[in-house]
């Protein structure tokens, strides 16, 4: 046996026509220079804003511990969970709607990148302050404190002088009322009642 034999391709590798190869890419030249095949590489990218801070309160207990009746045939934005109008989709729970508005998807659908854009120095400088207006103390005058103690004091007396006239009243209700129960002893003993099972006399 000979070790050539004839007419056997045992090489098992793909085999290309390089004429074929360079007519198509001279073709493809021929076509970008008349500007009618546009590649997908050369398109412009989509640009997108930075992630920003939402303006607005995400609304997760308006429904809490209210009943809904769910048909199938009702639009998504009346079945139960949480509807989203930007994906238009509906989500189970309180978790995962908040999962999905912080997502890339959401946040894709809203014409926002997923990165955030980087702050100045200036930028956190003026945040701190910001933060520190809001958090700094009212600071009082002696005369806010004075006229705040009078007031205090004034509204303490209208309670103490409320808490004596309802005395007054119960005091009053309780006599009359007495009054109104006080029977003759001569009648009570003629009724066929004496007391109502007391021992003091």
């Amino acid at each position: 046996m000979s070790n050539n034999a004839a007419g056997v391709d045992n090489t098992f590798r793909r085999k290309f026509d390089r004429e074929e190869y360079l007519e198509r890419a001279r073709e493809r030249e021929r076509q970008e220079a008349d500007g009618k095949f546009k590649s997908k590489s050369k398109a412009p990218p989509v640009q997108r804003k930075p992630l920003k801070h939402r303006d607005h309160d995400v609304d997760l207990e308006s429904r809490l511990g209210k009943t809904q009746i769910v048909t199938p045939i009702a639009p998504l934005s009346q079945q139960a969970g949480y509807y989203c109008s930007v994906c238009e989709c509906v989500v189970k729970d309180s978790a995962n709607y908040l999962d999905h508005i912080n997502g890339k998807k959401h946040q894709r659908a809203l014409g926002m990148s997923m990165r955030v854009e980087r702050a100045s120095l200036e930028q956190v400088q003026q945040r701190f302050e910001l933060l520190k207006k809001r958090k700094a103390p009212v600071s009082f005058t002696e005369q806010d404190l004075d006229e705040r103690i009078l007031k205090q004091q004034q509204e303490d007396e209208e309670r103490k002088r409320q808490r004596r006239e309802k005395k007054k009243e119960k005091k009053k209700e309780k006599a009359t009322a007495e009054e109104e129960t006080e029977l003759d002893p001569d009648v009570a003993a003629m009724m066929g009642f004496g007391g109502f099972g007391s021992s003091k006399k």
